[in-house]
């Protein structure tokens, strides 16, 4: 749920001992944090030219079209990527860089497309390991709800994220506290998709559901089943679910106790402000979304609609 920086999924298999992105291109990295993605644009594409097969390089090019709005193109690099990945677990990655480049453009139905192929690989690797095997298929099945859930797809987004809740009980002897990390996002999906849709009353029985979860587990509340405090969502559930059943005070509040600096928290803020009439907020929100170079959800969701509200 909370943003990352700009690593896709080749880079990180670079920094695991793949093959690393072409010396000639680092320097648009520094680029990209600076805002000059003209430049490292550039930059990617004269180290093209001694470097056309480099999965690592397209899969940067791929991120920072994206990062442009530039989708047709970046989808464009994303395809080449999958073609030369050299093992099915690189070709996995590879398709699910390629559901984000969808989601960038808001595009539901081929996010759902390419996180299914990345998950069939990992269907293919339940008998040898099976504890990651289930939860990387309910990790890219909830990456492709969420994307659903922001194009407003809400009935996509219900199937997927009940689908990424069920692969993941399927995890062998799973652990208590794995899950209630998988009841506890189901309960905080169906909230969200509740308060979407304008049922009030729903979304609060999955508000309390999912506090009720945490309550019960100190660990998956504080640090567990994934490794991370998941009591930290909390605030982004009551803020969300206020917002669009109209508390816009409540959301206020709410969303200001959660993660400042992911890019999806500051539009929610950003339309908050603007329900409450505060303008000149609003705008300073949108503007440090529209900032983001992630590749991730919340970026795919964040950038466009902030630099849209920005009127760029």
């Amino acid at each position: 749920m909370l943003a990352a920086m700009l690593l896709s999924a080749a880079l990180l298999a670079a920094q695991r001992g793949g093959p690393p992105l072409p010396e000639a291109a680092r320097p648009a990295q520094s680029l990209i944090r600076e805002g000059k993605l003209d430049e490292a644009l550039a930059v990617y594409k004269k180290a093209l030219e001694t470097a056309p097969d480099s999965l690592p390089l397209r899969n940067a090019l791929g991120t920072l079209l994206d990062l442009m709005g530039r989708g047709a193109e970046a989808h464009a690099e994303f395809a080449r990527t999958i073609e030369l990945a050299a093992t099915p677990e690189a070709k996995s990655q590879q398709q699910r860089a390629m559901a984000m480049s969808y989601a960038f453009a808001g595009d539901c139905a081929n996010t759902v497309r390419y996180e299914q192929m990345a998950i069939s690989y990992w269907v293919s690797r339940e008998k040898e390991e099976p504890a990651n095997a289930f939860y990387q298929e309910g990790e890219m099945a909830d990456e492709a709800a969420r994307v659903c859930i922001d194009a407003g797809d809400l009935d996509a987004a219900a199937k997927w994220y009940k689908a990424g809740h069920d692969y993941g009980l399927k995890e062998p002897d799973i652990a208590p506290v794995r899950r209630d990390l998988w009841e506890f996002r189901w309960e905080h999906a169906q909230a969200r998709i509740a308060a979407r849709r304008g049922n009030k009353a729903e979304a609060a029985r999955h508000v309390a559901a999912a506090q009720a979860i945490l309550d019960k587990d100190d660990q998956l509340a504080h640090g567990g089943g994934r490794g991370e405090s998941q009591a930290q969502f909390m605030p982004y559930l009551t803020g969300y679910v206020a917002l669009y059943t109209g508390a816009y005070k409540t959301a206020l509040d709410d969303l200001l106790k959660g993660n400042q600096n992911d890019p999806f928290y500051q539009c929610l803020l950003g339309e908050t402000y603007e329900k409450l009439g505060e303008k000149d907020k609003a705008m300073e929100c949108y503007r440090k979304a529209a900032a983001t170079t992630a590749h991730n959800p919340p970026a795919a969701f964040a950038r466009p609609f902030a630099r849209k509200k920005l009127g760029g």
